[in-house]
């Protein structure tokens, strides 16, 4: 296809190549956020490393009786409700890796945000949240601890 019958085309089809132009401008905001949101998104089979290797602390913003079903081994529940940087369990961690994890993926976004603004260096954001985990077929320990 030649210039002239691409402009032709997009002539014609104004509504196409708008819709075209809107998506490809999504897609690059979506990009460039995702380079400065301040946390990485980490699949469940990277988790075990990051801990087993670098200590990483793993927090499950779950309710309690969600936590209590099933959770990641070694995992520490901080309900949203109660979610502080400054809480005990996390203030200490601000040069470890820190994994957040919720249902699926989606509440963990805000809870990174808030580590980034208090200081936290290496914040991550399991993809998926514990569903991912689950879909991923690793295994959940019961109870609280």
């Amino acid at each position: 296809m030649n210039p002239e019958e691409l402009l032709a085309f997009a002539g014609r089809n104004q509504l196409l190549v708008l819709a075209l132009v809107g998506l490809t401008l999504a897609l690059i905001y979506t990009e460039i956020a995702r380079l400065f949101r301040g946390y990485k998104v980490l699949r469940p089979g990277e988790l075990a490393p990051l801990v087993n290797q670098e200590n990483a602390l793993v927090v499950d913003l779950r309710p309690i009786a969600d936590f209590d079903k099933g959770h990641i081994a070694g995992a520490k529940n901080v309900q949203m409700s109660q979610f502080d940087p400054e809480n005990r369990q996390l203030a200490p961690a601000k040069k470890l890796p820190v994994v957040l994890v919720c249902k699926t993926g989606q509440t963990a976004g805000g809870a990174a945000s808030r580590l980034k603004k208090a200081g936290f260096e290496r914040i991550y954001v399991l993809d998926g949240g514990i569903t991912g985990w689950q879909q991923a077929d690793l295994p959940l320990s019961r109870g609280r601890r």
